[in-house]
């Protein structure tokens, strides 16, 4: 077995302070906790951060959603509309190495959270905003979620068939987001060791999802006119997509004429097809898109899904069945690669998946899902509230802390 040292994250030390809510940026601060950064939740004081209430699918009380982007985090419930309040999150965002919003647009200006203030109180400050159009353009004051945000960008009408559209089943521009975010805080971070000094750095949704789609935007601009959708298939590359075997259906995806090659010689057994000019080649594949995959349907019928997947991986054909989302949790490869941990919540130990970059003989500590306001009084006493102005914050409202039982 390989020796892994737990080890503190290669962010430990990094303070951020978030003001966030659903899913873009609370994903993207989750993933710097993973990585060992330390980061400070600011959430309303009348139920926290949204997305606390999408479902209460674990346990009859955390939602599915909160579980997957809040774990790591520490909790302030704070009404941001009150002075105090306000006052309280200035002082930790002046301690603060990051700061993260993704409000509606000009609400972080309107709260006295405006990128500018920050850093003229705090100049080594990383401002990062996420919004849905940018702060700037027609549609700059627009409020937008994920779905609007797939529209407009075009991904809904790349997904689905040539009758249909439709959304893809999980929060990809969210999604997406996410990753852009991340990645501008890791950014800016090192461009602060270089200069000492903090920026302002700015994601809008409309920004990620589109480069996500670029490839086919591009496609459409030059050939004026969309490629097709193509359901479980690729519009550019042929054979790809689910064939029927006799006892289930497999995903098959021929990238290169090498592997089709293969595929032709051993599992159609049309080596002719090889040297063929209306198949030899994807170019000429994909104008013949539906009498390849009748070719290829008739062939993978005559195996069941445990023959076909053999025989492919064999020859080197990527290959795979199709899960339920219930069969993933048991899925051998991520349970071979230990990919679930017992993470602390609210609602007791959940498993949760782990934390995706992985550092090679290093684990990085896997910390709590906060409930609602957990950490208030220790950050106001951090920030030299005492316990009678802690007392007194509470009992108006201004902040909460929930009953640590």
């Amino acid at each position: 077995m390989k020796r892994v040292d737990v080890v503190p994250g290669p962010l430990a030390g990094v303070v951020v302070v978030t003001i966030e809510h659903a899913v873009a940026a609370p994903m993207a601060t989750r993933q710097l906790a993973d990585l060992g950064a330390r980061v400070i939740k600011i959430e309303r004081v009348g139920g926290g951060d949204f997305a606390r209430d999408y479902d209460s699918a674990i346990g009859g009380e955390l939602s599915s959603v909160f579980l997957w982007t809040g774990r790591g985090k520490e909790s302030l419930a704070v009404d941001l509309k009150s002075p105090e309040g306000r006052e309280i999150v200035l002082d930790l965002v002046d301690r603060a190495d990051v700061f993260v919003q993704n409000l509606g647009p000009g609400a972080a200006e309107r709260l006295g959270f405006g990128a500018d203030e920050l850093i003229r109180r705090n100049p080594r400050l990383i401002a990062v905003s996420g919004s849905g159009y940018g702060d700037s353009g027609p549609y700059a004051g627009r409020r937008a979620y994920d779905a609007h945000v797939q529209a407009e960008s075009g991904a809904v009408a790349l997904t689905g068939t040539a009758d249909r559209m439709v959304k893809p089943g999980f929060a990809a521009a969210d999604v997406a987001t996410a990753m852009y975010l991340t990645s501008a805080v890791m950014m800016a971070l090192y461009q602060r060791e270089r200069t000492g000094r903090g920026t302002v750095v700015d994601v809008a949704m409309i920004d990620a999802m589109t480069d996500v789609v670029a490839s086919h935007i591009y496609y459409a601009q030059h050939q004026n006119q969309p490629a097709p959708r193509v359901g479980f298939g690729h519009p550019s590359v042929v054979p790809y997509g689910e064939y029927a075997a006799r006892d289930g259906a497999v995903v098959i995806g021929v990238q290169n004429d090498r592997e089709w090659q293969r595929l032709a010689e051993h599992v159609l057994d049309r080596p002719d097809l090889v040297s063929d000019p209306r198949y030899a080649t994807n170019q000429a594949r994909s104008t013949r898109r539906q009498n390849v995959d009748d070719l290829v349907s008739r062939a993978c019928g005559r195996f069941s899904t445990a023959e076909l997947t053999k025989l492919l991986d064999h020859i080197g054909v990527a290959c795979a069945r199709i899960n339920e989302v219930s069969d993933v949790p048991a899925h051998p490869q991520l349970v071979e690669r230990d990919r679930w941990v017992q993470t602390e919540t609210p609602v007791g130990r959940v498993g949760t998946l782990r934390q995706v970059v992985t550092e090679r003989g290093k684990q990085y500590p896997v910390r709590p899902v906060p409930a609602l306001g957990q950490h208030t009084r220790d950050l106001l006493m951090e920030i030299g509230r005492g316990p009678d102005v802690i007392d007194v914050l509470v009992s108006s409202g201004t902040v909460r802390e929930c009953d640590r039982g």
